[in-house]
């Protein structure tokens, strides 16, 4: 990320990289555009009121053409990505049962 003047101007990819006039332009920052993996911890409570701790594997990538909205809107993307599968997967497991948790694992050993 190259910003004029405190503006942003253009992307830097990956190489060599030549700022025209050092003290005007500068790197602000950079967006890792390869496939990343963040793991979301979540207790939650089944229809049948049992509680269940979970671990659930999100793997994630910043699309290229939309680096600019990652660098810029996003705050911290591993709070609101853990805050957005915590929302699914609380209103998903308060739907089921425990017995079906347990056939589902299960099914998924063998």
């Amino acid at each position: 990320m190259i910003a004029k003047c405190g503006k942003f101007e253009r992307l830097a990819y990956p190489g060599l990289l030549i700022i025209p006039v050092p003290c005007i332009c500068s790197r602000v920052g950079n967006v890792s555009t390869r496939l990343q993996e963040t793991i979301v911890r979540c207790e939650t409570k089944t229809k049948d009121n049992v509680f269940i701790s979970m671990e659930c594997s999100v793997q994630y990538e910043v699309l290229r053409d939309r680096i600019y909205e990652a660098f810029y809107k996003l705050q911290d993307p591993y709070v609101q990505l853990s805050a957005y599968v915590f929302d699914v997967v609380r209103a998903a497991v308060l739907l089921q049962i425990i017995l079906s948790f347990v056939e589902f694992k299960l099914l998924t050993v063998h």
